[in-house]
């Protein structure tokens, strides 16, 4: 079993979930809509992915937009995709949800004919199997005779090779079409068919898992207990019942006199804000402590936990707990009524589910407006030029991408105001995007296009890193540092809120007050102690004793943050390799965000017509290359040719 390279195959739902984003209404008067992976399995396997455990799908998905989402967010979470398999003729399921109150969830299923509905036998692989420890199947997956032949296969392969067998029971009477299309949120009606359909392979699973309303269809009685009894008769699968806020009861042999006699854990008492996706999350809890071989006691404790903070946030998947927090949570779960407003929850979940960013990172910073308004003299609408310019550094920067390899992890830095088309290139290319917030050059800081930038971030895409540049110095004005200060919390709290990474850039020299080794510091000190924890740091080049002091900082505050990258200030080559040279080696520096010092020269020849368009994309790569090879050479500590010729 240890030997195996997968913990669990995840066989059943993955669909696209439109979450409505207004809260206490009908969902006829939800006016805007947030998306999500959804579907049980995929949330099974992202949630267990998140813990930690090899989790895998075996699904069919569209060959569209909503199917690729499907394959990419599964990915992302870590999850192995290489049994996804695209559906040809067939849409990805859509649910669309609202949350009406505490104990009303609305919900649509777009299922009719979908891709992961198509699921079969052809696509069941005997030596995927067998590469997992377990196999968990939905449900919902016992419907249809297509799937239920799918299901029948691959628990045949799992019993030939050692491989566990879980069946979530996952029952709702919509997909079974025991309800009007509408009626996603009705639990259960009784139906012989679907008892029969799932008893005939009761006897096959290791392991069950149901809710009240899912242990009754199974058992084919609507009275809990006289359904245990029918389902032992037909297997000798530990049975997990789930509770809801009353947590569970587990029955690993004889049924008891009692529910209550089999191993009852307790649930964690949260304040509920939506109930969906809660079983995935009990169960994503439970099957990463029991294929650790944990007591059946921790078992359930890991899944009420991972119930209790799903039940208190939007949404399924991205509700999902990582191990991090898992643990955090477990030490103080009594202590919590509401995770959502517990501020070390809130951060371990924010910084824990962050896109992971190979590093180093070399970022091309061309988000200059005012710098680049200066440059232009020219006949032609100043906007124009500078778009067009733009255009040409997003090309050097897709040159520089094709030119090296895969590995090497690169980004951009791109207003809107000039770099619309750049921004939409580069989102095409999944390429690492900062976007500016601050009016350039404005002290006390100002936010464009307005100081309340919830709104307007909305409408970016989720994957975008918020930047803002703060002018800042710890013997600047008390009311001056005041106004920066709220303003930097406000853009924050609204990038908390929407999901957005902050990479707060700092520049303290800039009004030629004295800076020394413990400026910066000092200032990361003060944001941090006010509650910004950025998940980037954009700061000039320091000595070797402020970068030990700075990682020192982040330590300290942030140790998830995913560090600083260098800034340039338009300073000349030879400054930028020194500065490398002391940076590249720390491990709190994982890059650079550089712009002028690549492109600033080429800029100038250009609007002075000087250069041409192939000529100025050409310059940029190679100062772009160059400042890479710089990093690169500084963080491994070697010596390039020329530096070798003239010490020769």
């Amino acid at each position: 079993m240890a030997s195996k390279s997968l913990d669990v195959i995840c066989l059943g739902r993955a669909a696209v979930d439109l979450y409505g984003d207004q809260i206490g209404g009908r969902l006829e008067d939800m006016q805007s809509f947030s998306k999500y992976l959804g579907g049980s399995s995929a949330n099974l396997a992202a949630g267990l992915a998140r813990l930690g455990t090899r989790s895998a799908m075996l699904v069919r998905v569209g060959d569209e937009q909503m199917g690729r989402f499907v394959r990419e967010a599964l990915a992302k979470e870590g999850v192995d995709v290489s049994h996804v398999t695209t559906d040809p003729d067939r849409l990805t399921a859509l649910v669309i949800l609202g949350i009406a109150d505490r104990d009303s969830f609305p919900h649509i299923f777009y299922r009719e004919n979908c891709a992961d509905m198509a699921t079969s036998a052809e696509d069941v692989d005997e030596a995927f199997i067998a590469s997992s420890r377990a196999l968990s199947i939905t449900g919902t997956h016992l419907s249809t005779d297509v799937t239920y032949g799918a299901v029948r296969q691959a628990v045949s392969f799992a019993k030939a090779n050692d491989t566990r067998v879980i069946l979530d029971i996952d029952y709702r009477p919509v997909l079974w079409g025991l309800t009007a299309a509408g009626s996603g949120e009705e639990r259960y009606i009784e139906s012989a068919v679907v008892t029969e359909r799932i008893q005939s392979m009761l006897g096959e699973f290791d392991l069950l898992v149901g809710t009240e309303e899912e242990i009754c269809i199974a058992g084919g009685d609507p009275d809990v207990y006289s359904s245990l009894l029918a389902i032992r008769k037909l297997s000798a699968a530990t049975i997990v019942l789930k509770r809801g806020a009353l947590g569970c009861v587990v029955f690993e042999g004889d049924i008891p006199a009692a529910i209550d006699d089999g191993i009852a854990v307790p649930g964690v008492q949260v304040e509920v804000l939506n109930t969906l996706g809660a079983g995935d999350a009990f169960l994503s809890g439970f099957l990463h402590a029991w294929l650790d071989d944990q007591s059946i006691e921790d078992c359930c404790r890991s899944g009420n936990a991972c119930g209790a903070l799903v039940v208190s946030r939007h949404g399924c998947t991205p509700a999902m707990p990582t191990r991090i927090e898992l643990s955090d949570y477990l030490e103080r779960a009594a202590t919590i009524a509401r995770p959502d407003k517990d501020q070390r929850i809130q951060y371990l979940h924010e910084a824990t589910t962050r896109r992971a960013v190979s590093s180093p990172l070399f970022v091309l910073a061309f988000d200059h407006r005012k710098q680049l308004e200066e440059m232009v003299v020219s006949t032609d609408p100043p906007a124009k030029r500078i778009s067009a310019f733009k255009s040409l550094v997003c090309d050097a920067a897709l040159k520089v991408a094709d030119e090296l390899p895969d590995e090497t992890s690169l980004g951009v830095i791109v207003d809107e105001r000039y770099g619309e088309s750049v921004l939409a290139r580069m989102s095409a290319r999944q390429c690492w995007i900062g976007r500016p917030v601050e009016v350039p050059g404005s002290c006390p800081l100002e936010l464009d296009p307005r100081n309340s930038m919830g709104v307007p971030l909305l409408h970016w895409p989720a994957s975008h890193v918020v930047k803002c540049l703060v002018f800042y110095h710890p013997d600047d004005d008390i009311q001056l540092r005041l106004q920066q200060e709220d303003r930097v919390r406000q853009l924050y709290a609204d990038c908390r809120d929407l999901g957005r990474e902050l990479l707060l850039e700092v520049i303290a020299s800039s009004k030629g007050q004295p800076c020394d080794d413990s400026t910066i510091p000092n200032v990361m000190r003060r944001f941090y102690n006010l509650g910004v924890l950025p998940a980037w740091w954009k700061l000039e080049s320091q000595t070797a004793p402020a970068w030990n002091e700075i990682g020192f900082v982040v330590n300290e505050f942030d140790p998830l943050c995913h560090g600083v990258l260098v800034l340039g200030l338009d300073a000349p080559e030879a400054e930028m390799k020194a500065s490398f040279r002391i940076a590249a080696p720390n491990p709190v520096c994982k890059g650079f965000a550089v712009g002028r010092s690549i492109f600033g020269d080429v800029a100038r020849q250009w609007f002075d017509g000087q250069l041409d368009d192939q000529s100025a994309i050409d310059r940029v790569a190679e100062n772009y290359k160059t400042m890479i090879r710089f990093w690169q050479e500084a963080a491994s500590g070697s010596t390039s040719v020329d530096e070798k010729q003239a010490t020769g």
